[in-house]
Parts: C-alpha cells; structure tokens; sequence
C-alpha cells in the first residue's frame, strides 16, 4: 500500500510542470476588459481543428495599418505551432476606397495570390507614385476618381494573374458573398477600427489597448495559450 501510495505521489508531482507550461502563467500583466476584451458569443473558426485562429482586421487603404504591416510580419513569424494567420479586410470607409480594397483582397485570396502579394499591395498604395495611391500628391487630399477595382488588377498582374480574369472573378457572386461575410465578421467581433487582431475567434485587442506596438506579440501569444486552454 505505502509503495503504491508513493508511485502516485511521484506521478502528480512529475505532471505538475507539465500542467503548468500548458496553461497560461498567473498572475498576468495582462488584464480583461483594459488590453484585450471577450468577444461574446465566440466567432467560430474556420481552420483545422487544434489550431488557434489570429487574425487581423484590416484596410489597404488605412495608413495606421500600412505603418503597422512591419509589426504583422513579426507576429506572423513569432506564431506557435498551433497558430494560423489570417485576414479579414474591413470596408467602413467608402470615402477612402476600403470596400474596393476589400474586394480586392478577397479575390486575391480566391485566386492564390493573396499570401505573396500582401505587403506589395502597402507599398502600392503608400508609396511615393503608388499606382493605387488615395491620396492626392499634396498629401492632404482625397483623390478623386478613387482606384478601381480595374486598377487593382494591373497591380496583381504582377503574380501571374490574368487581369481580366482578376476583374472576372472580383465581380462574381462569389467574392459578393465573401465581403458581406467580412462585413459580418466585423459586426460580430465588435471590431470598429483598424488594425484589430481577434484571437481564436474569442479575444479583440488593437495596438492601443495591448500599450503599444511593442506589446502586440506577447499579448497575442498569451491569448493563444488563453484560446488554447479554453477549447
């Protein structure tokens, strides 16, 4: 009996690191409701089952998000094993090309583009001479005609899409279908400005609330241990 009393004792005390490197350290820096807030009830994930969604909410069109690009390509590379980036494009600002944006997104996702064109599309629309550029040369302007939709595909062309068939596709029922989901994910996550980046469907937070650009990374890595121990 004493020797079988022992053998559990070793066990419990051989898993308790173990339990405790699973599930997020507390106390924590990070607090509910001031760097990060629940989104109820969770949005439901599309990717493989075990695996954490991130993603950002964000616009092409939106200068915080093209100044913030750099600090996505650190995230994405900073992610676990069981973390999959993702995009949402958000379309709230019709006076300054979003929606366009948005499609244009979509239908690069659609055709297998999206992945390698993404931190191009920033430097096509912020860049001195972009061929996408909203703002007028002065800097203080809105430009009017905005971008098309037809000037988008110029830009993807480069990545070995056809643009007419970039045209095609941006204007089918599909992509239609596909941006008034975008629009629902926003709606349901709360998200009202951009960037955002939702956690496992169940955590909001955007650079401001996390305290800083340079939170963002270990903010998200503890809401993925958080998501991940809530499944």
């Amino acid at each position: 009996m004493l020797a079988r009393l022992l053998t559990i004792v070793f066990a419990t005390t051989a898993l308790a690191p173990l339990a405790q490197a699973q599930a997020p350290s507390a106390p924590t820096q990070w607090k509910e409701g001031t760097h990060y807030f629940l989104v109820e009830p969770a949005v439901p994930s599309e990717v493989d089952a075990g695996k954490v969604e991130v993603t950002e909410v964000f616009s092409y069109g939106c200068p915080a998000c093209n100044f913030f690009n750099p600090t996505m390509v650190k995230l994405k590379k900073s992610l676990p094993a069981n973390a999959v980036m993702t995009y949402v494009p958000a379309s709230f600002k019709a006076n300054e090309d979003w929606p366009m944006f948005q499609r244009a997104y979509l239908t690069a996702a659609t055709l297998g583009v999206a992945d390698k064109s993404h931190d191009a599309m920033f430097d096509a629309v912020w860049k001195p001479d972009a061929p996408l550029a909203i703002m007028s040369a002065d800097g203080r302007t809105i430009k009017n005609p905005l971008p098309s939709i037809e000037d988008a595909a110029k830009v993807y062309a480069q990545y070995g899409v056809k643009a007419e068939d970039f045209v095609a596709t941006a204007n089918s029922f599909a992509i239609n279908a596909k941006m008034k989901r975008a629009d629902a994910y926003l709606k349901a996550t709360l998200t009202d400005s951009t960037p955002t980046i939702v956690v496992g469907g169940k955590y909001r937070f955007t650079p401001t609330s996390a305290g800083g650009e340079d939170k963002v990374v270990p903010l998200t890595q503890y809401l993925i241990q958080l998501a991940a121990s809530s499944k």
